[in-house]
C-alpha cells in the first residue's frame, strides 16, 4: 500500500501542515463549530486536519484505510495526550457504514483517490446528522501533471460537476472557495473547499 510506505515521513513536509491549517481556518470561517459537535474525518492520513480542528470540536472519529497512517496517527494522539480523537480503519468503498452519526464530516485531498465519488457522497450524507455539514477540500481539475502519468485517480474536480454530484446525494446550500495553492514543479494547483449542508 503506497500510503503505508509514506506514513512515517508524511508530516515531515511543512506544506502539508500549512495546508491543513489553512483548510481548518476556512472551515471555521464557514461552519459554526462548537465543543458539543462530533466530527468525522474521512481519509484522515496522519490526522493533520483533525489536529488543527481538535480544539473546536467534541469527539472526533478519524477514518483511513491505511494501517501505516493509522499507526502514526495513534502515536501522535498518545504523545499529545489528546482524549477526544478516535482512529478507526474504514474504507467506505468496501466496508459497511459505521453506526455513529456526526455533526461535521470533512476530508482533505482524499476525494481524488476515490473511484466512486457518487457512492461516497451518498454514504457521507447518510453518516451526517440533520442538520449537519460536509466540508471537502481537494484539487481543482488539472491536466494530470500533479500526480504524474502513473496516477489512476481523478485529475482534480470540476466544481460544477462536483456540486451536481453533491446535490444528487442530497446535499443543499453548496458553496465553493479557493482556500490554498500548492506549488509543485513550477506550477500552481488551487485547492478548493466545498461546504455543503444536510438540512
Amino acid at each position: 500500500m503506497k500510503f503505508d510506505d509514506k506514513a512515517k515521513t508524511w508530516d515531515d513536509d511543512p506544506l502539508k501542515t500549512e495546508r491543513a491549517r489553512a483548510v481548518a481556518e476556512q472551515i471555521r470561517a464557514r461552519v459554526p463549530l462548537t465543543p458539543e459537535m462530533t466530527g468525522f474525518e474521512y481519509g484522515c492520513g496522519t490526522g493533520l486536519l483533525s489536529f488543527a480542528l481538535q480544539g473546536d470540536l467534541g469527539q472526533i472519529t478519524l477514518a483511513d484505510s491505511s494501517d501505516g497512517m493509522l499507526e502514526v496517527l495513534k502515536a501522535k494522539i498518545v504523545t499529545a495526550g489528546i482524549n477526544n480523537m478516535r482512529p478507526v480503519k474504514l474504507d467506505l468503498t468496501t466496508d459497511p457504514l459505521p453506526p455513529d452519526r456526526f455533526d461535521l464530516i470533512y476530508s482533505l485531498m482524499t476525494f481524488h483517490h476515490i473511484d466512486d465519488t457518487d457512492r461516497v457522497l451518498c454514504d457521507l450524507h447518510s453518516l451526517l446528522k440533520s442538520p449537519g455539514h460536509l466540508c471537502v477540500a481537494d484539487l481543482d481539475r488539472e491536466d494530470g501533471s500533479f500526480h504524474g502519468a502513473d496516477f489512476d485517480g481523478h485529475k482534480g474536480f470540476d466544481r460544477d460537476e462536483l456540486k451536481l454530484k453533491a446535490e444528487q446525494a442530497g446535499f443543499r446550500n453548496i458553496l465553493f472557495a479557493t482556500v490554498f495553492q500548492i506549488t509543485k514543479g513550477g506550477r500552481d494547483y488551487p485547492v478548493f473547499l466545498l461546504v455543503a449542508e444536510k438540512t
